[in-house]
């Protein structure tokens, strides 16, 4: 380790004095390249994240010198758990970390913690799974049309309905777990639970309520990611929804049956994002973006050749300073299948994604699809203008300073401009969504329009 760090330490120099030089040949000639970044105000950095696949860029970006070669020293350490991990960001224990794409949002706009917090760069896109015990799944297949001796996929929660509709005529309360309230998580369980026509409960927070268990059929409570699958086995929850390798742990550990992924809940949806406190970006503009441009690379590497190098990453991955799962449960999923059942391994190879279709640009319309679903159920009390979703976004998702690193990189010859979207033109909206499991249309300049679509859920003025 003192090794790595007095090596660290020789490259840190070296690229000060590279940097120095720089600078002095640009004042000398009058004239600065328009990607030409500044010295990093800090060099030393600390990043948290939580123990996911998704956490990846972070690992390869420190593995593969990308933050050396930027003059910066990082430290990766795990938190223990999302709230701990925002926490930190916020009273400046961490320079930054891995943040779930709502988080950012939900603190910002104050649901929970209040801090503007922002992000520059989208770690990854898809990811997540719902998994149930193996006495949910015995009940909802009984209801699946099969194909070949298998279950016809996608799984809808309509054939979960028959099973939470027993539990409530026995008067047995059906719960389930996401990691966290403004998770990606939550959203994903609670949108297809109402495709499939169960209420997964309202939040009231005007009302000092943030269970968000109001009106519920199905229960949803927070359990950190690496608790899942035990809590699970102890019958205190009957199902979740997670990042991996825990929905693959499940089947490994013949607990549960992963039923879906966020894949075919909503095709290629943003998962976590990178974020920093506004305040601390303000005070290290250039370290922020020699961040960003380290985790482009990283992303660039997850993703090369058709995932060639997803092996390698997997090994990494597998140790105990960053995942700490079994190389055989992370490589289930992040090497392009995914596991169901078990035996019953399908090809999903964009369940990761780290860079391909655009992954890394923090997109406006990703933001407002999270803030239309805090107000779909209740974590926004009141109905928002248009405006509001779209001034809230641009306050959060920061593509400009994205562009600038990924403009640094083109310059430098690291990356090409056919890499990114047409920054000259890019609006940071996508064109309508349609892919998503109730057919429901998505367009991200419309938000209240596209609550109005949905029978469950908040919307208009209405306010519990």
């Amino acid at each position: 380790m003192l090794h790595k760090q007095l090596k660290t330490r020789l490259k840190q120099i070296t690229s000060s004095l590279v940097i120095a030089a720089s600078v002095m040949a640009s004042s000398v000639s009058g004239v600065a390249n328009a990607e030409d970044i500044g010295w990093p105000e800090k060099e030393e950095l600390k990043f948290g994240f939580i123990k996911l696949t998704d956490m990846a860029p972070l690992a390869i970006a420190y593995e593969k010198g990308y933050f050396e070669d930027e003059g910066l020293y990082v430290t990766l350490e795990a938190q223990a758990n999302w709230k701990v991990l925002l926490d930190r960001v916020i009273d400046g224990q961490l320079d930054g970390a891995h943040m779930l794409a709502g988080q950012p949002l939900g603190a910002t706009i104050g649901f929970g913690t209040q801090s503007h917090i922002i992000t520059a760069f989208s770690m990854d896109l898809n990811g997540n799974g719902i998994t149930v015990s193996n006495d949910i799944w015995a009940e909802m297949e009984k209801h699946i049309p099969q194909k070949d001796g298998k279950p016809v996929h996608p799984i809808k929660a309509d054939y979960l309905k028959p099973v939470v509709d027993s539990y409530a005529s026995a008067g047995k309360p059906f719960k389930m777990g996401m990691v966290f309230p403004v998770s990606t998580h939550n959203y994903e369980l609670r949108y297809w639970l109402a495709a499939g026509g169960i209420h997964p409960g309202y939040y009231a927070p005007h009302k000092g309520d943030t269970s968000g268990q109001i009106d519920a059929q199905a229960l949803l409570s927070v359990t950190p990611p690496p608790q899942m699958p035990a809590t699970m086995e102890a019958g205190t929850i009957y199902g979740y929804c997670v990042g991996e390798p825990w929905n693959q742990q499940a089947v490994f550990k013949g607990i549960g049956v992963p039923v879906i992924t966020d894949y075919e809940i909503w095709k290629n949806n943003p998962e976590k994002v990178f974020g920093v406190s506004k305040a601390w970006a303000d005070e290290n503009p250039n370290t922020h973006i020699r961040v960003v441009k380290a985790m482009i690379r990283a992303a660039m590497w997850l993703d090369a050749n058709n995932n060639a190098n997803r092996p390698e990453a997997v090994k990494i991955l597998a140790k105990s300073s960053y995942v700490g799962a079994d190389e055989d449960v992370i490589a289930n999923s992040m090497t392009g299948t995914f596991e169901y059942e078990k035996g019953d391994k399908r090809e999903v190879p964009d369940f990761n994604v780290f860079f391909r279709h655009n992954a890394t640009y923090p997109y406006y319309s990703d933001a407002i699809w999270y803030l239309t679903q805090m107000r779909r159920w209740g974590q926004i009390s009141e109905a928002k203008s248009d405006d509001w979703y779209k001034e809230t976004a641009k306050k959060v998702y920061r593509p400009d300073i994205y562009a600038q690193a990924a403009k640094a990189l083109i310059a430098e010859g690291k990356a090409s401009l056919a890499d990114f979207p047409e920054f000259a033109t890019e609006t940071g909206f996508k064109p309508p969504q349609t892919e998503f499991i109730d057919g429901v249309t998505f367009d991200g300049t419309k938000p209240n329009a596209y609550l109005e679509q949905f029978s469950i859920g908040l919307k208009g003025d209405t306010v519990l």
